[in-house]
Formats: C-alpha cells, sequence, structure tokens
C-alpha cells in the first residue's frame, strides 16, 4: 500500500521492465486476497484506485495495456489484469462502476478469443500467431475467471485452450514450454496447467493428477528448486490447495510459510525471482493468505 503510484498503479524498477499493467493486477489480487475490496477493509482505497488504473488501460482493441510505456509482453498483463477485474466485479456495489467493469471484461474476452492461436494457445503479443505454455495458462485461468463472473465465455475458446494443454503434455507427467516441441517438462508451468485444469472443474483429468505428481516429484520450498520459485509456488500452493489434499498441503504449507517469512525483507517486502519488489511481494502475499479463501478463483 505504501508503495502505490498516485496513479494507483505498481511498476518494478529492475531491469526486466515495470510492467504496470501486470504488477497492479497482482498486487491488486493480492489486496483482494486479504478481504479488500473497493469498499470495505483497510486497503479499500489502495483497491478502488488500482481498479480505476486498470480499467483507464483498456485499449480501443479490447487488450487492457499500457503501450505508451513500451509493454512488450502485454497479453501477461492483460491475463492478470482481466483476472483482478473479474474477481474484484462481484465484490462492486455501485452499479454504474460494475457495468464499467462488465464491458471492459466482455471486450478482454473477446480480445482473448481473437488472439488464440491455431494449437489453441497463446503468445506475447495478440497478434503474435503463435503460442507457450505461461501465457496460455495466464489466459485461460481469467478466463475461467470471466466466466465464474458470468461473462460469456465461448466454450470453443475454452475447449482449445484445454486441448492445448494435452498437446503439451509430456510422457513423464510435465508440461512443456510449448506444444508438439521438443524440450523437458517445465515444473513451474506443469503446476500452472494443474491449476487451469482444476479451475475448469476437470478434477479427475488423468493428466491433471499425473501432473500434480510430477509437481510433487519435482517442485519443493528449498534451495534445489527448478528456478522462477516465486511463480512456481504461486500455483503450485493453488493446485495443492485446489486438489483438496488435507495432508499434501500440512506438509506443504508450514515449508512454504517459514520459507517466505524468512525472505521477507524488513520494509516489508520480497524480491521474487529478480522480476522486482511488486511482483514478489504480491505473489508472496497470495501464497500466504490463500487459507483465508477470499479470492474465487482460488477457493476449493
Amino acid at each position: 500500500a505504501r508503495t502505490q503510484g498516485r496513479d494507483g498503479a505498481w511498476r518494478n524498477r529492475t531491469g526486466y521492465g515495470g510492467y504496470p499493467v501486470g504488477m497492479s493486477a497482482l498486487a491488486g489480487l493480492a489486496l483482494l486476497a486479504g478481504g479488500n475490496t473497493t469498499t470495505q477493509g483497510p486497503y479499500a482505497p489502495n483497491v478502488d484506485r488500482v481498479t480505476d488504473f486498470l480499467l483507464g488501460c483498456r485499449t480501443p482493441s479490447g487488450l487492457i495495456a499500457r503501450m505508451d510505456e513500451a509493454e512488450g509482453r502485454p497479453m501477461y498483463g492483460h491475463g492478470f489484469a482481466t483476472l483482478f477485474l473479474a474477481q474484484v466485479y462481484g465484490m462492486t456495489e455501485d452499479a454504474d462502476r460494475q457495468a464499467r467493469i462488465r464491458e471492459v471484461l466482455q471486450r478482454a474476452v473477446e480480445l482473448t478469443g481473437r488472439s488464440q492461436s491455431p494449437l489453441g494457445g497463446w503468445i506475447y503479443m495478440p497478434d503474435g500467431g503463435g503460442d507457450e505454455g505461461s501465457v496460455t495458462i495466464t489466459q485461460l485461468q481469467a478466463l475461467r475467471a470471466c466466466r465464474n463472473a458470468g461473462i460469456a465465455v465461448p466454450k470453443e475458446v475454452i475447449d482449445r485452450a484445454l486441448k492445448y494443454l494435452e498437446l503439451s503434455f509430456r510422457s513423464d507427467g510435465g508440461i512443456a514450454y510449448r506444444a508438439r516441441q521438443s524440450g523437458p517438462s517445465r515444473p513451474p508451468i506443469t503446476a500452472a496447467a494443474v491449476c487451469c485444469w482444476f479451475n475448469c472443474g476437470d478434477y479427475d483429468n488423468p493428466m491433471a493428477k499425473r501432473a500434480l505428481q510430477f509437481c510433487h516429484d519435482t517442485l519443493g520450498v528449498g534451495q534445489g528448486d527448478l528456478g522462477h520459485f516465486y511463480y512456481a509456488h504461486l500455483y503450485y500452493a493453488q493446485a495443492i490447495f485446489l486438489a483438496d489434499q488435507p495432508a499434501a498441503w500440512d506438509r506443504y504449507f508450514p515449508d512454504i510459510r517459514d520459507k517466505l517469512l524468512k525472505q521477507q525483507r524488513d520494509d516489508g517486502s520480497w524480491m521474487g525471482d529478480s522480476v522486482g519488489l511488486p511482483y514478489g511481494t504480491a505473489l508472496a502475499t497470495i501464497i500466504l493468505q490463500l487459507p483465508y479463501q477470499r479470492l474465487p478463483i482460488m477457493q476449493r
């Protein structure tokens, strides 16, 4: 809350770039996860301001982005912003503002649908024509959040996206960086894919079960993690929580909780994956607040 910009945004200050839309959406999700809304909670003014900022980032095409700030991979921010707005939509009490959020979400869903690749995935730019796992998963979770909020999402878009996950599935139970391409399974992307299957209600999918076991085998909470620690555990924590495996959760959560608390800086922040303080702080606090079940997309 202390580092939010006057315009309602958060920006990274590292070599990765500022990415105000993505960082603001993630920070906003962290505040929602604590029970804050645009009108309720100690951080209601912050949620209110970031909501206005993200609504103001909608472009004529429906893409939620700040192209004037050289966001080179805007589909990440678009996905996270759509996810945030879908969560805050149902918490909004003002009818006029709710109507505005709904209109932005409808246009965002249309843009996402138009940007889907022939294989069913998404890439960094809306007109990129390609696909890769981390962007695809961001869009799929955002679309599910919109559907949950009552926004129309074409079934064929979801079906193609789930097919993309199937095409990315590897014999070891993991998910590759890109569908139909050689390369090793990626544990962080695998954890995110499990969340997507679960968000779509596909809890009994054999691939989802095998992918979750792959995550159990490859993602710990020690120093030996396979890169992108904060990103991996944002989704791995959700996957275990949504799987409703009490024994696995009881083993995992105390360890990740204690590790995150040890990594917190004196000013309250986390530097996540060297990406930046807003990124690390948002992801860490989302993980730590999962048991509160305040975010609909992350509820059992």
